[in-house]
């Protein structure tokens, strides 16, 4: 497996570490959005949602939490956070071990999403929200 998160989860590689535990491991993104941008990381290999322990995801999310409290009220200047999953390609992953984006955010920082969002009739939403339960059974 060629991981880029499991070479430094296993310390192959460098980071800069903000968080780690015996199960997560936080560290910053080298290509961030926004100052203080980093990734909340399981330490153990999970490629996507299909295939993440569902522990671990709720410990991922509890880490960003944690970390997203503690940027707000310290000393970095930061009006709000982004927390961020992207799941599959055509989602936006390019690294294939899941990790949640925790972006600082600030007013006019140009970071956010695009697309305009559309508002269907509740026939074609409740019709959706049955295919989608239906899925769950």
């Amino acid at each position: 497996m060629n991981c880029i998160f499991c070479s430094i989860i296993a310390g192959e590689a460098e980071a800069s570490v903000v968080y780690d535990d015996a199960n997560v491991l936080a560290f910053m993104d080298i290509r961030p959005f926004t100052s203080g941008h980093l990734l909340v990381v399981p330490k153990r290999h999970a490629s996507g949602l299909s295939t993440l322990d569902p522990d671990d995801g709720a410990r991922i999310f509890a880490v960003a939490q944690k970390i997203a409290a503690a940027m707000r009220t310290g000393p970095l200047p930061i009006d709000g956070v982004n927390l961020h999953l992207s799941d599959g390609a055509v989602a936006g992953q390019e690294v294939f071990h899941v990790h949640l984006h925790v972006i600082p955010r600030n007013r006019g920082d140009g970071f956010g999403l695009r697309a305009l969002p559309r508002t269907p009739n509740r026939a074609i939403l409740d019709s959706t929200a049955a295919v989608i339960r239906g899925a769950l059974n």
